[in-house]
């Protein structure tokens, strides 16, 4: 075993990595003082709901390309295949789904954040465990992706750690706090054309080293890297055709269906049909990230074969391997470390900074304004400034608790994986199932908190019982991650698992499914048992009609009492922007702005006083969750 070989930035790689730095704080710093100013949360949470499709798709791809993902899948395709690629598959059917049934259901409720559905379709009881559940997951993950790149950088090349650390955190937080939403998207769009730079230069550079892609591709077949169609069903198999293909399908909705970070970007659309077409833009986008993981896995065993810089101890851990690659590449090419570098902390930035807009929302919305109704906007906007200052501050905190947690560091990787898969089932349960209740949601949504983690905790017990000496940090090694872009991992099941063994040893790609699935059932069974939701109960527009054409053979009289078959609202024609407002329910249960004006109230007044006969006289005839013309108009418009 060697020594650990360190490597040296020159002065051209500071400065491009410096320019990073100051071309991400330049582009908060003129949106801070361009347009609106920031003056309005709409403006400030929500970009003024004025974005376009193609800087909200590629906002979406950056949020979850984080730094840990541009190390660790080529070091899980250089160890172990190029099995990984088959999650590709996943991507059709988990951008699918959100277009066509997150999306809509969001966009036409005029929804700030994705927590306000809960207390629509729920109560508030579940919209705050659904948010505190939320700010958990994102507190935990922020310090912990800001500080894993910093530390991997600072092992290969001797980059200052905290030094790395407070620029990468102040710069982030001074254009989220400063230039609100609009600066984080825009910011995505220029770091996500770094990543693509970088990753491009290293696999162009190392392909022309390594002998041309014929020789790389030949290398790859000789050591059996290449790898086939696994269509193995078992479960407890850590990478097969199922596990990835449709076990990633619920990582991926819980990712890019129910997340704040992601849901929140849909609702900034100007209309409808840009969020829908935002997630068809990210799906080849996506898939052009992954082809370039695996490449870059590829070039990495065409120039190192079996004999791995890990093996022969120049590194300690899988994920420095991938920037000693790097570094070993650029050798003798002053400035293209520094892109790498840039490319890799343009991940970490645009994922931070989601994190901090989507807190600041999620508390704003959901904590803070239904408790002061009457706040101006001006103290409204104030605050939300304040908010992601503050979270900025956190951050910077848990990367500090990230650096003395040691082994533990890979709990806090998992924490973020065991709560994806829980909210997912808690908004498949509300929308998806009308009789669905608030006691089921709250009972379901704690049941499958519990069984992640006791499934987590368990297996990494199990796995720390284990006698192999486990590394302080593996970024490739971090099971129970619903961020399936941004991990993968290195543990394989015991062979003839049984009972509780066999739950442990499940594949992590089946965590979410397992967990969401849990939700649901539990909530299901507490609904029926405790009386499940009355038709009248139900907020418009809030439940989506996929049981309607699941259960198609039913006659229609009993899918109309299982409010199966009721359409959404129509598409709203024209989005205007509007003032900060809070959707709520009232006492019928039908959606409306806190701050309509007086002119839209008096108008619904009158409709309602129209339809109010009507409405009794063909209520029992009229299919249930049936939308009447007022009620279309609120939910939509």
């Amino acid at each position: 075993m060697g020594e650990v070989v360190q490597m040296h930035f020159t002065t051209v790689d500071y400065v491009i990595f410096a320019l990073l730095l100051v071309a991400s704080a330049g582009i908060g710093l003129f949106y801070a003082f361009s347009g609106g100013r920031q003056r309005t949360t709409q403006e400030f949470l929500m970009a003024d709901r004025s974005m376009s499709c193609l800087p909200v798709s590629l906002s979406l791809l950056a949020t979850f390309q984080s730094a840990v993902a541009i190390l660790g899948a080529p070091s899980e395709v250089y160890t172990f295949g190029t099995e990984y690629w088959f999650l590709g598959c996943s991507y059709f059917l988990g951008l699918l789904i959100p277009a066509h049934v997150f999306i809509p259901v969001f966009y036409r409720l005029r929804l700030s954040s994705a927590y306000e559905y809960l207390e629509l379709r729920f109560n508030k009881t579940v919209r705050i465990c659904g948010t505190a559940t939320f700010i958990f997951q994102m507190v935990i993950y922020m310090g912990v992706v800001l500080y894993a790149p910093a530390l991997a950088l600072n092992a290969v090349t001797g980059f200052d750690l905290w030094g790395a650390v407070l620029a990468m955190g102040l710069v982030c937080t001074l254009y989220t706090a400063l230039g609100g939403l609009k600066a984080v998207m825009w910011t995505d769009v220029f770091q996500t054309v770094v990543m693509f730079a970088g990753q491009l230069a290293v696999i162009v550079v190392g392909t022309s080293q390594a002998g041309g892609i014929a020789e790389v591709w030949r290398k790859a077949i000789n050591g059996s890297r290449i790898s086939g169609l696994d269509l193995n069903p078992n479960p407890l198999e850590r990478h097969t055709f199922w596990t990835l293909g449709v076990g990633g399908v619920f990582l991926m909705l819980a990712l890019y269906g129910v997340n704040q970070a992601q849901v929140q970007r849909y609702l900034s659309s100007r209309t409808e049909k840009e969020a829908v077409m935002s997630c068809y833009i990210v799906f080849p986008c996506q898939q052009v990230v992954l082809c370039l993981g695996c490449l870059m896995g590829l070039v990495m065993f065409a120039r190192y074969g079996e004999d791995s810089p890990l093996d022969k101890g120049y590194v300690t851990t899988n994920d420095q391997m991938v920037l000693y690659f790097v570094m070993d590449v650029f050798r003798d090419l002053p400035g293209l470390p520094g892109l790498f570098v840039a490319c890799l902390f343009s991940g970490a930035l645009s994922t931070i900074s989601s994190a901090f807009n989507s807190l600041a929302t999620v508390t704003m919305e959901d904590l803070i304004k239904p408790h002061f109704p009457n706040m101006t906007e001006g103290k409204a906007t104030l605050l939300s400034k304040g908010l992601a200052l503050g979270y900025g501050l956190v951050c910077l905190a848990m990367a500090y608790i990230a650096s003395i947690m040691g082994s533990m560091l890979q709990a806090a990787f998992s924490i973020f994986g065991m709560v994806g898969g829980p909210l997912l089932g808690l908004f498949c349960l509300g929308m998806f199932f009308p009789w669905a209740n608030p006691t089921g949601a709250v009972v379901g949504l704690v049941s499958g908190l519990v069984m992640a983690f006791w499934i987590g905790i368990g297996s990494f017990v199990m796995r720390m019982s284990v006698p192999t000496p486990a590394p302080a940090l593996n970024a490739t090694a971090l099971p129970l991650f619903d961020n399936i872009t941004t991990t993968v991992m290195t543990t394989t099941a015991k062979p003839g698992s049984t009972g509780v063994e066999a739950l442990y040893s499940l594949s992590y790609m089946w965590y979410s499914a397992h967990n969401s699935a849990t939700v649901v059932v539990v909530g299901l069974i507490v609904s029926l048992l405790t009386g499940p939701m009355k038709e009248k109960e139900l907020t418009p527009g809030t439940v989506y009609p996929v049981l309607g054409t699941l259960l198609f053979f039913l006659p229609d009289r009993y899918r109309e009492k299982l409010c199966c078959i009721t359409p959404l609202a129509q598409k709203p024609t024209q989005i205007k922007t509007q003032p900060y407002q809070m959707a709520q329910k009232d006492r019928n249960g039908e959606a409306y702005s806190k701050e309509d004006t007086v002119t839209e109230e008096k108008e619904m007044e009158s409709d309602r006083a129209q339809t109010e006969e009507e409405d009794s006289e063909d209520s029992r005839a009229r299919p249930s969750c049936q939308l009447t013309a007022h009620t279309v108009q609120e939910t939509a418009l």
